[in-house]
């Protein structure tokens, strides 16, 4: 559905945000991780025509997006990863304003629309409560609201669950997996749970580049048989993390835990362990520090 084919942005500052960046981005749930800076934002913000990419392009169904920015405007839901309401308007009210913005010019039709969304984000019974004074968790249910208006077929949400306690977490992530179903939702996160859970593809970015694609089963498997594990003395640390390419760090009942790549037993005690999608994550963005 969308296509992004090498695309590159550098910034004026120097900052090479994304370094051709290729991605095919199907209906259903992809969700895209990576560390903070990697440049997941730059991405989002290019899909959804806020900026444009100094070469490559973005398809939706065929359609250069880059040259044809209404193509995606018009069907686009986007749930930036910072956004403001007017604190003193209720829900209803903000969500009808942005109704009429997005083009129901029907007042019965509007406030049907708005009606039934709020059902669906579970914030009618505080429809008329002002913003102001909602957590930041029925704030991001709002703002889901807004970008489900007029039944988009592409919704950007990035970093949507960054703060937010369990509860409001799964509400969250079940309203995105219920859009899916009819939309390319693209999940732009730095927690590998969120994208565990709910996305059937995704990519993973590290400095602008994607560094692997694919299920999250197929992710994990390319670390198959190569990622050992050991509790160790912290005056140990430092020799092995100069000496072995350490992906991940724990402190396990107190003491450091290490997770190393290697496609041999690195070190003695170390012992083999399956490789999860955190793992993979890990051993992907980390980088190696002897390097």
């Amino acid at each position: 559905m969308i296509d992004i084919d090498v695309v590159s942005k550098t910034y004026p500052n120097g900052v090479r945000a994304l370094d051709n960046v290729s991605l095919h981005i199907p209906v259903g749930l992809f969700g895209l991780l990576g560390p903070n800076g990697a440049g997941k934002s730059s991405l989002m913000r290019t899909i959804a025509t806020l900026q444009d990419p100094d070469s490559g392009s973005v398809r939706l169904d065929g359609v250069d997006t880059v040259a044809d920015k209404d193509a995606m405007r018009r069907t686009l839901g986007y749930l930036p990863q910072e956004f403001g309401f007017y604190a003193n308007l209720g829900a209803e009210a903000t969500l009808d304003h942005f109704a009429e913005l997005k083009g129901f010019a029907n007042r019965r039709e509007r406030r049907e629309v708005v009606g039934r969304l709020l059902e669906q984000v579970n914030l009618h019974d505080v429809r008329r409560k002002a913003v102001g004074g909602f957590s930041g968790g029925m704030k991001q249910r709002l703002g889901i609201a807004v970008a489900l208006l007029g039944n988009p077929r592409v919704i950007i949400v990035d970093e949507p669950t960054a703060g937010l306690d369990p509860t409001e977490r799964n509400r969250f992530l079940n309203l995105l997996a219920e859009a899916g179903e009819t939309a390319a939702v693209i999940l732009s996160t730095h927690i590998v749970e969120d994208v565990e859970e709910l996305c059937e593809r995704l990519a993973v970015i590290a400095k602008g580049k994607v560094v692997a694609s694919g299920s999250p089963a197929d992710i994990a498997g390319t670390f198959a048989g190569r990622l050992w594990r050991r509790a160790v003395d912290k005056a140990e640390l430092p020799d092995l993390e100069r000496s072995l390419h350490v992906v991940a760090k724990r402190l396990v009942a107190g003491r450091p835990t290490l997770t190393v790549l290697a496609d041999h037993r690195p070190a003695d005690g170390f012992e083999p362990v399956s490789a999860s999608l955190e793992d993979a994550y890990f051993a992907l963005t980390a980088g190696d520090p002897r390097a």
